[in-house]
């Protein structure tokens, strides 16, 4: 890998994870005012408008649309939206670091449901990741111990749902553009997000509440962009270690603003998901050797 693409993929993956805490941070200021589904309202509603002037701008992209995968899309649209309520709901209850950690047992998740529903092969490393994630959440969690926060199980079924998800996103793949997805993402989940939202609670916000709001209608998009450019400038191996950098990130911007401890667990049940993933992601990396026929 040359220097320049290193240095690229390095920035995009720094925007990627500004980008997360961002959004982390904002949702959290904005719950003292706005109701959850509220504010995933402004996450949606902007994003269409950005996908729809992006499509009027370039038409080709609007020809892409269809409508032959629309239950599916609307099947892992509801999911994903389920997923994003609780993951912001654990924002508003738990410690930053700990809801950061325990949204990486996605790969856990998406293993299995990748055999199970996809057809894909259950390696050794694969299964591994299971295996450390399932010790990773025991690690982090405590069960049993007066440690144990019962908001945790929120966020860990937020990591099954997105895994949910990804495992659809990626059967979606196959037929659906980009584009396309993302925009039948904010379709579905908007009108979802405003039958529970209350639009004179808006009425509520300040100046002082702009940035935040800001922050909302941009980072979702910012991310998955900063996300998708990484890769596209580096190896998996070099984009998805940078990416376990949001749990120390978001473990210091917690102690920063909000007076969190560091909790030692969190980075030591995070380290053994982390572990996983990176075994599997060296093994998926490794040239296989067959027999010519």
């Amino acid at each position: 890998m040359q220097r320049r693409d290193l240095v690229r993929a390095v920035l995009w993956m720094t925007g990627a994870l500004l980008s997360f805490s961002a959004m982390a941070v904002s949702i959290r200021a904005l719950s003292g005012k706005l109701r959850i589904l509220e504010i995933l309202a402004i996450r949606n509603g902007s994003g269409l408008a950005i996908l729809l002037v992006l499509g009027g701008l370039n038409p080709a992209l609007m020809r892409a649309l269809t409508t032959r995968r629309l239950a599916l899309h609307v099947m892992r649209n509801a999911v994903h939206f389920g997923s994003q309520f609780l993951w912001a709901v654990g924002l508003t209850l738990l410690p930053l670091a700990t809801v950061f950690a325990l949204e990486f047992t996605m790969p856990a998740h998406t293993a299995l449901l990748a055999a199970m529903f996809l057809g894909e092969r259950l390696t050794p490393s694969r299964i591994g990741v299971v295996i450390f994630g399932f010790l990773g959440v025991l690690v982090i969690l405590r069960p049993g111990l007066e440690t144990f926060q019962p908001a945790s199980l929120l966020v860990l079924g937020a990591a099954f749902g997105y895994a949910v998800s990804l495992t659809q996103t990626k059967a979606l793949t196959s037929t659906e553009t980009t584009f396309a997805i993302l925009l039948w993402m904010n379709m579905v989940q908007l009108p979802l997000a405003m039958l529970g939202s209350d639009p004179r609670a808006y009425l509520a916000l300040g100046a002082a509440d702009l940035l935040a709001v800001g922050a909302v209608a941009l980072s979702g998009l910012a991310s998955h962009f900063c996300l998708a450019q990484a890769f596209r400038s580096g190896d998996a191996s070099l984009v998805v270690p940078l990416d376990f950098m949001r749990i120390p990130l978001i473990a210091l911007v917690g102690w920063w603003l909000y007076g969190e401890p560091v909790d030692a667990y969190v980075f030591l049940g995070a380290g053994l998901i982390v572990l996983g993933v990176m075994w599997n992601l060296r093994a998926e990396a490794a040239p296989k050797i067959g027999i010519a026929k």
